[in-house]
């Protein structure tokens, strides 16, 4: 299954970008013997839309463009679900299993994601009921994927 994600900002260099580009790139060197491609990130720029709902909707789009060809969507929101690292790597391995071909894991701007979304999402995932900054979630997110690989694959960097 290709996997990749959706970041609505643009990372700036720094320790952050370069943390988050490790975590993504060891996912990259482990997820294919597993069955997750990591495909990388794309990057949009945050809607300078007038309107919060104006923002989200454009921004929305733009996913929705993304996602053109279909396969599972994932959005991160301090509103959704908590889950344990091992329940987040089943579920990929879940998509993966039923033949999902693509999964797309969605970074909303600051202002969250278009409440349309959330519908037409497979899981709406948090990080906590905590709002973490852009940069963080981003390297949290590579960690967790790059997680989710290692326990598919019988490595022991994950302990529980």
């Amino acid at each position: 299954m290709k996997l990749s994600v959706f970041a609505v900002g643009r990372m700036k260099a720094g320790p952050e970008q370069e943390l988050a580009d490790r975590y993504f790139e060891r996912l990259s060197r482990v997820g294919g013997a597993v069955g997750l491609d990591f495909t990388g990130v794309a990057e949009i720029a945050e809607s300078r839309a007038r309107s919060e709902a104006e923002r989200k909707r454009e921004e929305g789009v733009r996913l929705e463009t993304f996602l053109a060809e279909g396969g599972a969507l994932i959005l991160l929101d301090e509103r959704g679900r908590n889950m344990t690292s091992p329940d987040f790597a089943a579920m990929l391995a879940g998509l993966r299993d039923i033949g999902e071909r693509t999964a797309a894991v969605a970074i909303g701007g600051p202002d969250g994601h278009d409440p349309s979304l959330r519908g037409k999402a497979r899981l709406v995932l948090s990080f906590g009921a905590l709002t973490w900054p852009h940069q963080l979630v981003r390297v949290m997110l590579g960690e967790q994927l790059y997680r989710a690989a290692t326990i598919l694959s019988g490595h022991p960097y994950h302990r529980a």
